[in-house]
């Protein structure tokens, strides 16, 4: 299969998830994705990381060596919705090394904070940001002030990954 005529095709449901069975847990089709998800145009780069987020769902350790570029895509200006989106999505699901846990950290604070991203943003940020602070007992003081600062003003979604990541903390 060419990864970048399967991204053009369509952006369905059944042809995202028929090149993420392709790609399976193959590291060197992996890589081929990435590197387009890199080369653009934008509505490639848009179809190819929501791929990378449903092979890296089932497949976690496939991101480990990428995950630099990545993570770089969400340094650019004006970063669309659907990168930050899939992005903060498939970084659940994957173990992060210890060297960009300040970066990531920083970040996800920001996109929950930022009453201007999009929900879906601010919830996967969330739960990323609890899988990274777990050990930070000052940093899990700081989220949950946040997340009971937004309740009350934040939207259906937000509020139940909110009380989710609360929970899980007050478990911790």
């Amino acid at each position: 299969m060419d990864l970048r005529v399967a991204l053009s095709k369509s952006f369905a449901k059944d042809n995202s998830l028929e090149i993420a069975d392709y790609v399976g847990n193959s590291a060197i089709r992996f890589k081929a994705l990435v590197e387009i998800y890199q080369g653009g145009p934008y509505r490639i780069t848009q179809r190819a990381v929501h791929v990378i987020s449903l092979c890296v769902e089932k497949h976690p350790k496939l991101v480990t060596p990428h995950l630099r570029v990545i993570l770089a895509m969400l340094d650019a200006d004006d970063v669309p919705v659907a990168i930050q989106r899939n992005t903060m999505r498939l970084l659940q699901y994957c173990e992060i090394p210890r060297r960009f846990h300040g970066t990531l950290i920083d970040r996800c604070f920001g996109y929950v904070k930022d009453r201007s991203t999009p929900i879906a943003v601010r919830a996967f940020s969330m739960t990323v940001l609890h899988r990274l602070i777990e050990k930070e007992p000052d940093l899990r003081k700081e989220l949950r002030i946040i997340l009971e600062d937004e309740l009350p003003y934040a939207s259906p979604g937000f509020v139940s990954r909110a009380r989710k990541i609360l929970q899980k903390t007050d478990r911790q």
